[in-house]
């Protein structure tokens, strides 16, 4: 019986339908990401990085010169806890400028009474307004308590920040030279001492918030100037209270009167 002669398998010209699905289902894959990473939030996720910036207090590009998280100017005499860089919006830079008048106009009838370098200056940066006291003016040489001729100023100062509402930092500030007395061991402790002491007048005798106050001492790490002479000295040996505003969290009723 004579051999059936095979006949050849037919070719299936369709194969190539396999490979264009498993390619139109990766681009629709790869579309639908695309898409949903485009959706974010935007106001939302500004406002979680607002939040992380101002939790973390960093200036210019990492605050502690090392680490490159956040970009910003740098501020004069910057440091961790002074600075974070952020702009502000038009409205907030118009709120900070009205406190910033009313302040100055505050402590005005107090520094024509002085004469020398100004026993309080206040400086703005983006969000962050701060006013420096001349610890010359305020404390003792090596002491952390207040001179009670000072505290007119103080409480001048305090009638415009306390009632803000707002998280007032205070931090201290020396210069390099060592301690000679016994009562704080190094400049560490004095600064974080006359930080504490602010805090506790502005609790005690302005009735804040303490859950809106805070004392940092900052030692010598944080010139405003970077010399060795004694004008240099004076200017970084001071007490700043700093309050900056989230522009999320605006001052409604502040006005230049």
């Amino acid at each position: 019986m004579a051999r059936r002669k095979r006949e050849e398998e037919h070719e299936n010209h369709e194969r190539w339908l396999v490979s264009y699905a498993d390619f139109i289902t990766l681009l629709f894959a790869f579309f639908v990401v695309m898409y949903s990473v485009s959706r974010l939030d935007n106001n939302r996720l500004a406002r979680v990085a607002d939040s992380i910036r101002w939790a973390l207090h960093h200036s210019g590009t990492g605050g502690t010169n090392s680490m490159p998280i956040f970009e910003g100017p740098p501020t004069e005499g910057g440091g961790p806890a002074l600075s974070n860089g952020i702009a502000a919006t038009p409205q907030t830079a118009k709120e900070i400028e009205i406190l910033r008048k009313r302040i100055e106009r505050r402590v005005r009838p107090f520094a024509l009474q002085r004469p020398g370098p100004a026993a309080v200056t206040v400086s703005i940066e983006g969000r962050r307004i701060a006013v420096r006291l001349a610890a010359t003016e305020f404390f003792d040489a090596g002491h952390a308590a207040l001179r009670p001729q000072s505290l007119a100023i103080l409480d001048a100062i305090a009638s415009e920040l306390v009632p803000l509402e707002r998280l007032l930092r205070v931090e201290g500030h020396t210069d390099e030279t060592p301690l000679a007395g016994e009562r704080f061991r190094n400049n560490w402790e004095l600064s974080a001492a006359r930080a504490a002491t602010v805090v506790t007048y502005l609790e005690q005798a302005h009735h804040a918030d303490p859950v809106l106050l805070a004392a940092v001492g900052l030692g010598s790490g944080h010139p405003l100037s970077p010399g060795v002479d004694a004008l240099s000295r004076d200017r970084n040996r001071r007490v700043e209270l700093v309050l900056e505003l989230s522009p999320h969290d605006p001052l409604p009723g502040l006005t230049d009167e």
